[in-house]
């Protein structure tokens, strides 16, 4: 009997992908959860056949250009592939496989909580309960903007998207989406599509970042885009830190042009930014847009799946 293919599970993810990494594969799992650095990884790459890494392992061409040629496939155990160098990896002959439709509903409902939190003075609100300092009521009171009904724009309608869409519907909100294309009439249920941002920004009284972080996409929201919403909008992002240029959303916040923002996604991650931490208008969680258990054993699932079509000699389904 040939030996089993040999990989490194860079993250200590579900112990249900876990148990069938182990049952199916030789496994090297790191158990510490620790990140690994550039070094560790191509040592790594010498010693096994396959990697299943996270967004927080990063492939760069100076990394992918280093790795060993024993590495056949990176299994990324995300949707998002911004921490891969993909022409680098192709060029060195490595296949690459993300996980896609499996944390659409988890993400979406994270866009979600951002969305209402941030409208309704959650921090604050929080904040005033837990610290015993709510000692004071009157009709004016932490006073927020109404979700129900509100024009809702979309950057990007994809799975996240959509399903964030669907979700929107159910408060009666009238969804404008900018794509690169637009959607089939039964994709789009009702929703108006935009050919420019531009044009989306100008009537987006909540607008959600769903889109992949490209170099054409880096500080995709910046001052000028940020300015053409319309006066007391919410920014929300569930995607990527990238997409946001940081200091022109503090800037929008602070002088009352955007009325709040929820971010589950930074520039710089793990940490944040220290200075939106000074806004109780910025409602923020780690990056944990997929976290749910089911989810999570769903991305772990998806990424083994990819490498057994890969081991047996198939095209693994989400190969890119």
């Amino acid at each position: 009997m040939s030996a089993k293919p040999k990989v490194w599970i860079a993250r200590k993810l579900s112990d249900a992908t876990l148990e069938r990494a182990a049952r199916d594969y030789d496994v090297i799992i790191n158990m510490d959860d620790g990140l690994s650095n550039a070094d560790q990884i191509v040592a790594m790459s010498a010693k096994v056949d396959a990697i299943i890494p996270c967004h927080s392992e990063h492939f760069t061409e100076e990394v992918a250009n280093r790795l060993d040629p024993r590495l056949k496939i990176i299994a990324n155990h995300s949707v998002g592939v911004d921490h891969c160098n993909l022409p680098a990896l192709k060029a060195r002959g490595i296949a690459v496989t993300n996980t896609p439709d499996v944390l659409s509903d988890a993400t979406a409902e994270i866009a979600m909580l951002l969305m209402l939190g941030a409208a309704r003075h959650a921090v604050k609100g929080d904040h005033l309960v837990r610290s015993s300092e709510w000692d004071f009521w009157s009709p004016s009171f932490m006073v927020g903007k109404q979700v129900t009904g509100a024009r809702l724009g979309i950057i990007g309608m994809g799975r996240v998207g959509q399903a964030f869409a669907r979700k929107a519907r159910g408060f009666d909100m009238k969804i404008h989406y900018y794509n690169r294309s637009r959607l089939a009439p039964d994709s789009e249920a009702g929703a108006a599509f935009h050919e420019t941002i531009e044009s989306l920004l100008a009537v987006s009284d909540f607008l959600s970042l769903h889109c992949p972080a490209t170099p054409e996409t880096t500080g995709l929201m910046n001052a000028e885009r940020l300015a053409q919403l319309p006066e007391g909008a919410i920014l929300i992002n569930t995607a990527r830190g990238a997409l946001v240029d940081e200091a022109a959303l503090i800037e929008a916040v602070t002088n009352g042009h955007l009325a709040a923002a929820g971010l589950d996604c930074f520039v710089t991650e793990p940490g944040g930014n220290p200075d939106f931490a000074k806004h109780q208008n910025i409602f923020m969680l780690p990056h944990i847009g997929s976290a749910t258990t089911r989810t999570r054993d769903a991305m772990g699932f998806r990424a083994l799946d990819n490498l057994d079509a890969f081991f047996r000699g198939d095209t693994p389904k989400d190969l890119l």
